[in-house]
């Protein structure tokens, strides 16, 4: 395991690269995609001018990156182009037709993301992970981001010792509500008390205060916590995957045309080595945390 400052460090490294970096550019890897014209998509915009895509609201590196405090964003500015989701989000654009002039972003809070009814969004991006039980009122895209679940906690604590699944079963852990993190607490390390909270920042609250001993969140988020929410905590590890990989897909109203030329997009971005080189620009390598077996 890396020590805490070495870790640290690199947390820092990673956020000054999303701070500076400009992840702007909108050109596609290859002109338009077949079938996928702006007014066949059955897009918000009826005249298929705008891409509406939705994010959660703060927006946190290093999913979304820059200082920015623009109106009504609380921490990350989507239109800057910065972070992964964000700069994955403008080349998705750009494979489809749409500068970055023409894309659009509105606040939808992470859990109404995936809920049933009318969405006032085209595509939305912010960490949701597929579930089956999601996908009965959603459409979900390929995926973008395979998950590593990941324990944070207080350095010096008991729990910051553990090396194994089966070694936290006695501690309060806690994660945000409606999250696979949520699930995998209650489903698969089953401790002594969990709790869960309407956001992710009153869970790292919780924690920061004592009032549960450690954090489930995405391997990303988990350094994002331990750089600069929480200087006093560490990754203690990744958890290891229960069943089918975990993955993080695009978020689209069911039924929606445009479904099909998202999943295309993301084809190409694959084969093209964009998405790897975007997750190597802005996330931690998943070999920069041992694996709690």
């Amino acid at each position: 395991m890396r020590t805490a400052l070495i870790a640290s460090l690199a947390v820092v490294a990673a956020l000054a690269v999303a701070a500076t970096a400009t992840g702007r550019s909108t050109a596609p890897a290859a002109a338009g995609i077949p079938g996928c014209a702006k007014g066949q998509l059955g897009l918000l915009d009826p005249g298929g001018a705008t891409l509406t895509i939705g994010a959660d609201n703060p927006a946190y590196p290093p999913w979304f990156g820059g200082p920015e405090k623009t109106s009504p964003w609380k921490v990350s500015d989507p239109y800057s182009g910065k972070g992964y989701e964000d700069a994955l989000a403008y080349r998705i654009a750009g494979l489809l037709g749409f500068s970055k002039s023409q894309v659009k972003w509105t606040v939808v809070p992470f859990n109404n993301s995936f809920q049933p009814g009318k969405k006032p969004f085209d595509l939305y991006l912010t960490q949701v992970s597929y579930k089956p039980t999601r996908a009965k009122a959603v459409d979900f895209s390929t995926s973008y981001y395979y998950v590593s679940q990941t324990l944070v906690a207080l350095k010096g604590k008991p729990i910051a010792s553990a090396t194994s699944v089966a070694a936290l079963k006695g501690y309060k852990l806690g994660a945000q509500i409606g999250t696979t993190s949520a699930d995998y607490i209650s489903n698969v390390i089953k401790p002594k008390e969990s709790r869960t909270y309407d956001t992710n920042d009153l869970a790292v609250q919780a924690l920061k205060d004592g009032l549960i001993d450690g954090i489930v969140v995405d391997l990303p988020t988990a350094f994002y916590v331990t750089g600069v929410q929480v200087p006093t905590a560490k990754v203690i590890g990744r958890l290891k995957t229960v069943g089918a990989p975990e993955y993080f897909g695009a978020v689209l109203p069911k039924g929606s045309k445009l479904t099909r030329c998202v999943d295309k997009a993301l084809t190409r971005l694959w084969a093209s080595g964009t998405i790897k080189k975007l997750q190597h620009t802005w996330l931690p390598s998943a070999n920069s945390a041992p694996v709690l077996k």
